[in-house]
């Protein structure tokens, strides 16, 4: 019997009998071929649970919650704040910063940014993939888009790491752990002007990732690594 996990937006808990949505109800009687009486698992912000399929109907799948699995997360915060970049990049980048903990995305507009919107339902359902397959519970917060002058504003008292190509460190110390802001900027880097701004924070940690330029989205997986590698070793 194949392993299924989805997550679920309502309220769960024992005995509740329900039907999944459309969408899900045709991954699991069609794409994945439950048959009724077979298990699969749902989760949310609130934890996991066992449930049940009681019937298979016109295409909708009811199911009964059995029992609680696991409770809430309480994990470490790790935050990606980036720039959006061209739809299959970016959907890379929050598909594996979701799978290695990253717990909010904050999406903002620099001087350089080239591409200026972004599909937040599409971003969305890129998470919640990512955190069915990855076996997380809590789903990272997505953000508003954001100008650079109103991030600085409203996370200046936030610790933020920042990937800087013109940076001499190399090391990453962390101290205050949680929240922690991975920064990750634009094809065409930051400004001069906004890498002034960002080195002027108290609370900005600047570290040049490799000696080589990296993609937006090949720096921001490669430093949620290093720090979730640092915290858990910690």
């Amino acid at each position: 019997m194949p392993y299924i996990r989805l997550f679920y937006k309502e309220k769960l808990f024992v005995n509740l009998n329900s039907n999944l949505d459309k969408s899900q109800s045709h991954y699991i009687s069609k794409v994945m071929r439950t048959k009724e009486g077979e298990i699969f698992y749902l989760f949310n912000n609130g934890g996991e649970w066992e449930a049940r399929i009681n019937e298979i109907k016109k295409g909708i799948v009811n199911f009964i919650i059995m029992k609680k699995l696991k409770s809430s997360e309480n994990n470490s915060e790790i935050w990606l704040a980036f720039t959006p970049i061209k739809l299959n990049y970016l959907n890379f980048m929050i598909q594996k910063a979701t799978e290695l903990g990253v717990t909010k995305f904050i999406p903002i507009l620099t001087d350089r940014t080239i591409v200026r919107e972004i599909n937040k339902e599409r971003i969305s359902k890129i998470i919640i993939e990512a955190s069915e397959q990855s076996n997380r519970i809590k789903l990272p917060k997505l953000e508003k888009l954001i100008k650079f002058k109103e991030f600085l504003q409203l996370y200046k008292d936030i610790n933020i790491i920042f990937g800087d190509l013109n940076s001499a460190n190399d090391r990453i110390k962390i101290v205050n752990k949680d929240p922690l802001c991975v920064l990750i900027g634009p094809e065409g880097d930051f400004s001069e002007k906004e890498r002034e701004s960002l080195l002027n924070l108290k609370n900005v940690k600047p570290i040049k990732i490799n000696k080589n330029i990296l993609r937006t989205e090949t720096a921001a997986i490669s430093l949620v690594s290093l720090i979730s590698f640092k915290i858990l070793s910690q």
